[in-house]
């Protein structure tokens, strides 16, 4: 992708369908009168009365104990520089972003128009009473360790700059495992620290505190080594000066066991990777750049512990494994500040959370077969559902035994039990569903690639690294819209209706007539198939020239289907091919199904898609938990439509007595976990989230999940095809732009099983 159209891309974002990036939304009912007079005048006087009271009450009435501010000057923006407050709003507002989507706290940004630091905190401090936390960004070094420290001195609620002590945080939990797999102590190594600035600064304090020596830690500003015998040392560096006498980054690294790069890209050569001490740890954090590059690094030693800032390597120290999770424990015991008890406590969790088995939905979502602490495995995952249940514990652990917490928490497993509910509020699954395509981009045809949507659904697939697309239709119209989209890839067009009937076409035609002559079809027939784009492209997938295939933007689902159905036909051993659809809602996702093929399935096969639905669930990663679906619960109706589901159920238990399964069962009852427990405590669902809903039919399922669609804006992945022998996905008719671009990741996701799969059966 060319500069400018990234450019315009990012502006585009930016500005619509509306401009930014969040808004309020209400939490209580607003629908009649009665609610108003309750939200406003004159019911809103007795809260007010009761907080005037006793000003504690405002986190009882008030939204302020969830709420942070995100504050800047914009005086230090990324690597932008000073840009001012107006400019830095994108910027706080992506951290208000990252702030609900990853712990569920609302961040309200606020861009201060002053470079003084005595008016800086003025305002700030006029403005606390408003917020549960004070999250500081993007200002610039030295004022940003004054503002911090007077703020913290100064107010009773957490203050934290997290340019300073978010890579201060997650890169000591990293170095601490490192410095375990290298067997060496904090205490002895030899550290070098090429930046002076806030980060660099609080990196090294916090090492200090977990217990590396100043008399071995040598710190290099944009002159050089920072020595005690310098004329006009500034008082900020002080601190980290030497007594070495060595000047320059050449000199320091000799025999230093860990470098870390808080600086500019490309400073640290190879050479000095080769003078550092055996199993050298090396955190190169300049981005998007490195100090040195990953691959030259791990090449120059093979014995290297490596971390950057890039998500593309191993180990990337990325704050946002820190503040959401930093500020959620804080503000859920009311802290009234984040104080090193606290940070260390962090540092901790994550050094720990590492070292315990992962998650297999983690796993599946980096497209690794099991990741396991050791050099490539210094700390976690970003995307980390378990991030959220272990971080804010051990922080809002340490707010209560340092003494600074005003609302303890007495149960702790309701707790936890809590924060997991809040990490279902996302679409965690898309970024996971991208991120594990992308491990193993695989061939994907876009039989509709004449169509501008399809065709914009291609060009991000490309340059996203999902996917290598094939692009089918019009070649005209095709490499037009190419021009217009500004989309210069080098990628296969094929137009199969108008195209020379070459080698290719003969082989196809010869291959579907040999399978399809004892039903009807002659060759004359089976070559006239292989000039539409459905059954061309289905054959591509089958013959091996290509991985998966997508279409269905541009016609009707029964049409597309068909041909489908023809060529690829049945997987070994499943009696009817189905779909699921995952609906991202705020509970978390929910597999649902059958919603586009079987209109009217029997107990046995609606056994059958409960199965590969299943299949589907914890091929992203959950466990499923199926309930099937009727108007009835557990035997209230004997009617022909309960008892199928009741015997689909017997099925399914005898033979998949592990699969947690049960019904029938009516919506609200599934759904609703107390609900369930208190009425049915015999079932298998009782105490557990169900994720997974089976219809009893194909009209209850469409209805259901195009009506979560538009009804409740829930974003949808599917319908995702089950059964076939091939990787192969049918979209709905008019899909977007993300929904073309989900399905291909899908369909890569799929083809990636399909292959693992066949190589385990290889090696048997």
């Amino acid at each position: 992708m060319s500069k400018e159209k990234q450019r315009r891309e990012a502006l585009i974002y930016h500005a619509k369908p509306q401009p930014g990036k969040i808004k309020i939304v209400p939490t209580k009912p607003y629908s009649t009168q009665r609610d108003l007079a309750l939200a406003y005048s004159p019911g809103v006087a007795e809260p007010c009365l009761e907080i005037a009271k006793d000003k504690e009450n405002v986190y009882k009435y008030t939204s302020k104990g969830n709420l942070v501010a995100i504050i800047s000057n914009g005086t230090a923006v990324l690597g932008l520089g000073n840009i001012g407050p107006e400019a830095s709003k994108p910027v706080m507002e992506g951290k208000a972003l990252l702030f609900k989507i990853f712990s569920d706290i609302d961040g309200i940004d606020i861009e201060i128009d002053t470079e003084d630091v005595e008016k800086f905190i003025e305002t700030v401090k006029m403005i606390a009473p408003t917020f549960g936390g004070i999250n500081l960004e993007d200002i610039k070094a030295p004022e940003a360790f004054e503002i911090e420290r007077r703020l913290k001195e100064e107010l009773d609620i957490p203050v934290m700059h997290d340019d300073q002590h978010g890579t201060a945080i997650i890169s000591s939990a990293a170095l601490l495992n490192a410095l375990e797999i290298s067997n060496k102590r904090m205490d002895e190594v030899r550290i070098v620290i090429s930046g002076a600035g806030a980060a660099a600064v609080s990196c090294t304090k916090l090492y200090k505190a977990f217990g590396a020596k100043a008399e071995n830690i040598v710190m290099l500003d944009s002159k050089g080594v920072i020595r005690k015998d310098a004329e006009n040392l500034a008082e900020s560096k002080k601190e980290f000066a030497t007594d070495r006498k060595i000047d320059t980054l050449d000199e320091a690294m000799v025999n230093a066991d860990v470098f870390v790069g808080l600086s500019i890209a490309n400073i640290v050569s190879p050479e000095m990777l080769i003078s550092m001490a055996d199993n050298p740890i090396v955190f190169a954090m300049a981005n998007p750049d490195p100090e040195i590059d990953y691959n030259i690094a791990i090449a120059a030693r093979k014995d290297i512990i490596m971390a950057t800032g890039r998500s593309d390597h191993p180990n990337q120290v990325n704050n946002v494994l820190g503040f959401p999770f930093i500020f959620r424990g804080a503000l859920d015991v009311r802290a009234t500040a984040i104080n090193e008890a606290m940070k260390m406590a962090a540092v901790k969790a994550l050094a720990d959370l590492t070292k315990q088995p992962v998650p297999e939905q983690v796993n599946i979502a980096y497209g690794e077969t099991r990741l396991t602490f050791g050099k490539e495995y210094i700390i976690p995952k970003p995307n980390d559902q378990r991030l959220i249940y272990e971080i804010p514990p051990a922080v809002a652990k340490a707010a209560m035994e340092s003494g600074v917490a005003k609302a303890p928490i007495q149960d702790w497993d309701k707790y936890r039990e809590e924060l997991m509910l809040r990490s279902g509020n996302d679409n965690k699954v898309v970024r996971l569903l991208h991120g594990r395509a992308r491990t193993n981009a695989k061939n994907i045809v876009f039989a509709e690639a004449d169509h501008l949507d399809v065709l914009k659904a291609a060009q991000i697939v490309h340059e996203e690294g999902i996917a290598v697309p094939i692009l089918l239709g019009r070649k005209d119209v095709i490499l037009e819209f190419k021009k217009e989209l500004e989309f210069d890839a080098d990628l296969v067009i094929i137009d199969p209706m108008s195209e020379e009937f070459d080698e290719r076409h003969i082989r196809y035609a010869t291959k579907y007539w040999e399978s399809r002559k004892r039903s009807g079809v002659t060759f004359y027939s089976a070559k006239i198939k292989m000039r539409e784009r459905n059954y061309f492209g289905a054959m591509m997938v089958l013959e091996g020239d290509a991985d998966g295939m997508i279409s269905g933007y541009s016609r009707a689902y029964p049409t597309v289907v068909k041909p489908i159905l023809e060529v690829i036909g049945r997987a070994a051993g499943v009696k009817k091919v189905a779909t699921v659809n995952i609906m991202i809602t705020e509970r978390g996702p929910l597999f649902l199904a059958d919603t586009s093929i079987n209109i009217e399935p029997n107990a046995e096969e609606l056994a059958d898609i409960a199965q590969m639905t299943a299949n589907v669930a914890s091929t992203f990663g959950f466990d499923p938990v199926l309930a099937m679906l009727s108007y009835a619960n557990f035997g209230s109706s004997t009617h022909t439509n309960a008892r199928k589901v009741r015997e689909a159920v017997r099925i399914l238990h005898e033979n998949r007595p592990n699969l947690v399964v049960d019904g029938e069962i009516q919506t609200d009852f599934a759904l609703n976990k107390e609900l369930h427990q208190s009425n049915f405590p015999f079932s298998k669902l009782a105490g557990k989230t169900v994720n997974t809903l089976i219809f009893p039919n194909l009209e209850s399922a469409n209805i259901t999940y195009k009506l979560l669609k538009e009804l409740n804006s829930a974003d949808s992945i599917g319908p995702i095809m089950v059964g076939l022998r091939k990787s192969v996905h049918i979209m709905q008719l008019g899909a977007s732009v993300d929904e073309i671009v989900n399905m291909a990741a899908v369909a890569v996701i799929d083809a990636q099983e399909r292959e693992k799969r066949k190589k385990a059966k290889e090696t048997k």
